[in-house]
């Protein structure tokens, strides 16, 4: 029998990743339903591709476009857009949802698609971040595995190997250091989005380019890797990796350190998410793919250094929202994505999204002090930090909507 799957995000980098190992595996998987944010004709070809029984669109203004697109090759199945087309998608009987959705939009959908029976690859950080405690929770409580499907995470997974976490005295996230990582700290400062946009070693959504860029992404994956785990703040680490061939180091109590290793591409955790995924297990069942294996021969060395927090605020400010816990995650992940698209627009200077990030938490510190218990608390955080951040850009801006200067606004 084969294994139903729902793709949320399947326009994105990681979807189609997921795409990719499914299309090599055609006799194993049904894709139900397709769901993408705003680009019809890339979400009809992926549904044509994978053979999709159902396409959703976000973007309730490319319903009709998504008909065409589908219509334009030949391909006739359910389609929708909006809020309620994608409660469809994820609503669809299945074994398997993959959560690759970018940003706060996953939230919702992805907690949507907790059911008894399910699986969910989670590729969504933003999740974890933004409402880690209550998606954890509500996921226990409907029996529902949630599998790592981040290429860090699945490396810490993978070199689990089934131990408990009480074996586990250290996590280490591996880093490239992005495109910045030999850049003195003015220069970063004033990098352009087409500089911030050049990630080394994957091709990646904007977003996730600028957060690998700035290292907050490395950040919110500490905190995702916390909630996945159960595992303490103190007992995670990162180590920046230009290489990145060792995505994750597993340290157990009895002083052995297990690597957990890989070419740098989405394929490999999509396929591991996949075949395990697919059986229900939390080991065995690999997909046999062909894709390229790490040469340590050709590669000849492996580097390790600490990141560098002063060129690369960022990463602490994750650290340290993590640390003190509460609701300071859910703010942080807010006023970043605020900062992130204002950047992308030449509204920010780059070295200004950490200053409004560490300006938001300093500002809701207090009053968002507890951890949300409930997905629409968490939604209803992150909507009234968005909009706090929107006002601090627009007055930072003044009136002639220039260039925001977090350095001279208070």
């Amino acid at each position: 029998m084969k294994t139903r799957i729902v793709i949320l995000g399947a326009t994105g980098s990681v979807g189609c990743s997921v795409a990719s190992v499914i299309a090599e595996h055609r006799d194993r998987f049904a894709v139900e339903a397709v769901v993408g944010g705003s680009n019809p004709v890339a979400l009809a070809q992926v549904a044509h591709r994978l053979g999709a029984r159902f396409a959703a669109i976000a973007d309730a203004s490319q319903g009709e476009a998504l008909k065409h697109a589908l219509a334009d090759i030949g391909l006739r199945i359910g389609s929708g857009a909006g809020a309620a087309a994608v409660d469809e998608a994820v609503d669809r009987d299945c074994d398997l949802v993959v959560a690759a959705i970018s940003g706060t939009a996953g939230l919702r959908p992805t907690h949507r698609a907790i059911r008894p029976g399910r699986r969910i690859a989670l590729a969504n950080k933003e999740t974890l971040v933004c409402a880690g405690d209550a998606f954890m929770r509500d996921a226990r409580n409907a029996g529902v595995d949630v599998l790592p499907l981040d290429s860090e995470h699945n490396a810490l997974w993978q070199a689990m190997g089934g131990a408990s976490v009480e074996e586990v005295e250290s996590m280490v996230l591996t880093a490239s250091g992005g495109p910045f990582l030999h850049w003195p700290a003015e220069a970063i400062a004033e990098a352009t989005p087409e500089q911030a946009l050049k990630h080394p070693n994957y091709a990646m959504g904007a977003k996730i380019s600028i957060d690998s860029a700035s290292m907050m992404n490395k950040g919110l994956e500490v905190i995702e890797a916390h909630h996945l785990f159960a595992i303490a703040p103190e007992r995670l680490q990162v180590l920046v990796h230009p290489q990145q061939i060792v995505h994750g180091l597993v340290g157990f109590i009895d002083g052995s350190v297990v690597a957990g290793m890989a070419a740098p591409d989405m394929r490999v955790p999509a396929a591991h998410c996949l075949g395990v995924g697919s059986f229900g297990g939390r080991g065995g069942n690999r997909l046999a793919t062909a894709l390229p294996r790490p040469d340590l021969s050709a590669i000849g060395r492996l580097d390790f250094t600490p990141p560098d927090t002063t060129r690369f605020p960022a990463l602490a400010l994750a650290l340290d929202a993590l640390a003190q816990g509460g609701g300071l995650p859910t703010v942080l992940n807010a006023a970043n994505e605020i900062a992130v698209e204002a950047f992308l627009k030449r509204r920010m200077r780059f070295g200004d999204i950490a200053i409004l990030a560490q300006r938001a938490c300093d500002a809701f510190s207090q009053t968002m002090s507890r951890s949300p218990e409930s997905i629409d608390e968490a939604i209803e955080m992150d909507q009234e930090v968005r909009d706090w951040a929107r006002c601090r850009i627009a007055d930072s801006a003044g009136a002639g909507g220039g260039v925001a200067r977090m350095d001279v606004v208070g």
